[in-house]
């Protein structure tokens, strides 16, 4: 978690607010993919890719 809070501190004090929606985006995509790893769904969120 301390880095996730460094990250946000180096957007927050460089200014690079526009970073945060990637970020967002990179982690719900990561979540996605890791939780459908093993189950039913797998093959459709495969094909997304």
């Amino acid at each position: 978690m301390e880095l996730l809070k460094d990250l946000f501190d180096f957007l927050k004090t460089r200014k690079k607010y526009w970073l945060i929606p990637l970020l967002i985006i990179l982690l719900f995509f990561s979540f996605l993919i890791v939780m459908s790893g093993g189950s039913a769904i797998a093959p459709f969120i495969y094909t997304l890719f």
